[in-house]
């Protein structure tokens, strides 16, 4: 009896094991869910500015120079400004996600304001 139900235990583990297998996302499809699409926008640098100041300055300093977050006056050399739109709406290390605070609009016109400083 003991067989019987350690050999339909372990064959339900099996078929388990095979449904999850065929159904589980692979890398690049999370990989995909996980990176945000950037919308097209034509830089409003009055608005990106002011977007900046009223959400960013507590931490990269009101020159962008870096405070408790880093120097963003170059950022634009270091990344692109897709790179800068995952950042914001994603968040990253100690930086809050701002996907809930911000339009995708008002971050992608961030991002195009920030990746043009070089």
């Amino acid at each position: 009896m003991q067989k019987w139900i350690m050999s339909g235990l372990f064959f339900i583990a099996c078929a388990l094991a095979i449904v999850l297998m065929f159904n589980l996302p692979g890398k690049e499809q999370v990989a995909q869910e996980n990176k945000p699409t950037m919308p097209k926008v034509t830089l409003d640098a009055a608005k990106a500015e002011a977007t900046v100041k009223a959400n960013c300055i507590s931490c990269h300093g009101d020159q962008l120079e870096g405070k408790v977050g880093p120097s963003l006056q170059k950022v634009g050399a270091q990344l692109t400004n897709e790179q800068i739109f995952t950042t914001i709406t994603k968040g990253k290390d100690a930086m809050p996600s701002f996907k809930d605070k911000l339009k995708p609009e008002e971050i992608a016109n961030v991002a195009e304001w920030l990746a043009a400083k070089k």
